[in-house]
């Protein structure tokens, strides 16, 4: 294959575009076809192609051709060439929807606004396990798997799963998927998985049998009543609560994710409202309506 960077020097900026987004599309769901890169950028079918057979030009052998499925497969030593395909890269531009990340303006901010964020643990695994359960996720396949449980259970035992979404907690990313072997739905900590294998086998469940998943349930908050009556005032501000007098922050959450969403904004889920005010500002209200969906959050 051509060299890196003279690649990148040779082909102009929004081809090359283009061309990071062909790559991140084949090597994380498995397929890429002239429509998605259509509707990705508003080509036209015509415009589409031409980008896919400049890609293969440029990096033949990179993909295959299958006429089953009207699209380009990574092929076995798949390399990227134009895109970063780090998942520290990738996940936040799944999670926005974007086709690519960054642009022409080198280490200048786009909107001219100095920006930072903590410096967390990344707790990330690595791409080639992402790549399988992406796979498997939009390929709606199972998917067989090495995880290190925080459990008893042996995590040298593989697990056969069937994912069908991510979830970015703020904290970490998680894989929600059916457990063949508890026969239930639960959620899997991506930096957990040492390895993943997606199977050619299509997966029998669905998000759809996921009723914790699907089903929503509205979250009510309200500051802490220890708080001053001013800081409870500000906190109603700062949450954008209805000004209907009520005095409370309304959330609509899935079930599935409603401890994460408890765990996240630190609200005090005790039952006596005793845990630290200045920690833990919002109390929860429909406590009975939530615990049965997030028990472990409560104390």
């Amino acid at each position: 294959m051509a060299n890196k960077e003279k690649l990148h020097l040779d082909v102009k900026w929004a081809t090359r575009q283009r061309l990071e987004f062909i790559e991140i599309m084949a090597y994380y769901s498995g397929l890429v076809s002239r429509s998605d890169v259509a509707e990705a950028f508003g080509l036209s079918d015509a415009a589409a192609t031409k980008d896919l057979k400049l890609y293969n030009d440029l990096a033949p052998g990179n993909l295959i051709y299958k006429h089953a499925v009207f699209g380009f497969v990574p092929a076995e030593g798949f390399q990227g060439l134009f895109a970063d395909l780090t998942p520290e890269k990738v996940l936040p531009m799944m999670a926005m929807n974007l086709a690519v990340a960054g642009g022409p303006y080198q280490k200048e901010s786009i909107y001219g606004l100095n920006m930072d964020s903590l410096p967390l643990p990344a707790r990330l695994p690595s791409k080639e396990v992402l790549s399988q359960v992406s796979r498997a996720i939009r390929g709606h396949n199972k998917l067989e798997v090495q995880y290190r449980s925080l459990t008893d259970r042996n995590s040298n035992q593989a697990r056969i799963l069937e994912p069908h979404a991510l979830v970015n907690t703020g904290q970490r990313w998680h894989v929600r998927a059916y457990n063949e072997e508890t026969y239930d739905f639960r959620d899997f900590v991506l930096s957990r998985f040492t390895e993943a294998n997606c199977l050619d086998e299509l997966a029998e469940s669905s998000e759809q049998y996921d009723d914790d998943w699907v089903e929503t349930l509205v979250v009510k908050l309200s500051p802490h009543p220890k708080l001053e009556q001013d800081k409870q005032e500000s906190l109603l501000f700062d949450y954008g609560a209805s000004e209907d007098g009520n005095n409370t922050i309304e959330i609509v959450v899935r079930r599935a994710l409603i401890g994460y969403l408890l765990q996240r904004l630190m609200v005090d889920t005790s039952i006596d409202h005793s845990m630290n005010p200045n920690a833990h500002q919002l109390i929860l209200l429909n406590r009975d309506e939530i615990e049965p969906f997030a028990a472990w959050i409560f104390q």
